[in-house]
């Protein structure tokens, strides 16, 4: 096959989200103090993640080395479900932030772990039972009319994804707009009972919502595009149509890590501990709420 540019290109981004997502996996896996719910959803957000810049890399060693409809099947499978669990751990960890605020008074109990652990079960379930669907038999290799712009799934199987994104992103927005009333609820609060001045209210209140602006923003702007070409897409178009609106999907996952993970004060710690022992490794850690984002 001649070489496509554009596989190259989400060969590289692959590759990245890969080498970011592996740091974050390797840091909470391997430092005992993150056991905590947030540290499991966020753990969970990074393994699919680099599942998917695992598959893109996958994908690309087989379609140019390895031609084969059986492992195109195999390739398709992860990266549909590590993309569909890193949608779907985005949601687990919107839910927590909720619960986090909403529920502040009992966040830290065993109910909480419980609840993460469920969570996590029904994501992974839910993705691996679509990323098998082609495995299983639902493609388009025995019938090229049923395919969609992303061969070999078929046009039924990406409308189905393509739903599911589209529900999973409006639970995200309304249980976000909630997290910005009680944000703004508790901001005025604190003002009132420490006699802050209405500016700080204001400065505390436009950062935590532009935060959670920037949350939303980046995931609405990376998937979006890809979702509702899916719906609207046929096979016959262009594949340029496809790469164009997939690419910045895969950013998604790249982006990931620095929203999630890097810009957790204790994650960081570690980090400046690994690379040039600026801290010490023993250092207590003061997790903050999930809702400080």
């Amino acid at each position: 096959l001649a070489l496509n540019p554009w596989d190259v290109v989400l060969c590289i981004s692959g590759t990245i989200i890969s080498c970011e997502n592996a740091i974050v996996v390797v840091v909470i896996f391997y430092t005992p103090a993150f056991r905590a719910p947030m540290f499991l959803l966020i753990g969970s957000l990074a393994t699919a993640d680099l599942l998917a810049g695992l598959g893109l890399i996958l994908h690309f060693a087989f379609v140019y080395f390895i031609p084969s409809e059986a492992v195109s099947l195999l390739t398709v499978g992860l990266l549909v479900t590590s993309f569909t669990a890193s949608v779907s751990s985005l949601l687990t960890i919107t839910i927590d932030r909720y619960l986090s605020l909403y529920n502040a008074l009992t966040y830290y109990s065993e109910r909480t772990v419980t609840r993460t652990y469920i969570m996590l079960i029904l994501t992974w379930g839910a993705s691996i039972c679509y990323g098998l669907l082609p495995i299983m038999g639902w493609n388009c290799l025995k019938d090229p009319s049923t395919c969609s712009i992303v061969k070999p799934l078929t046009k039924n199987h990406l409308i189905i994804l393509s739903v599911s994104f589209f529900m999973v992103f409006a639970v995200m927005l309304q249980l976000y707009v909630q997290i910005c009333k009680i944000v703004c609820r508790h901001a005025h609060q604190i003002a009132v009972q420490r006699h802050f001045l209405a500016s700080s209210h204001y400065v505390t209140t436009r950062k935590g919502i532009a935060t959670l602006a920037v949350i939303l923003g980046t995931f609405a702007s990376c998937w979006l595009p890809f979702a509702i070409y899916c719906l609207l897409g046929d096979y016959s178009y262009p594949a340029l149509y496809t790469y164009v609106t997939l690419l910045p999907a895969t950013y998604n996952s790249m982006i990931n890590p620095v929203i999630y993970a890097f810009r957790n004060q204790e994650i960081q710690k570690v980090l400046w501990t690994v690379c040039c022992g600026c801290f010490s490794s023993t250092m207590p850690f003061r997790s903050r709420s999930p809702s400080d984002v």
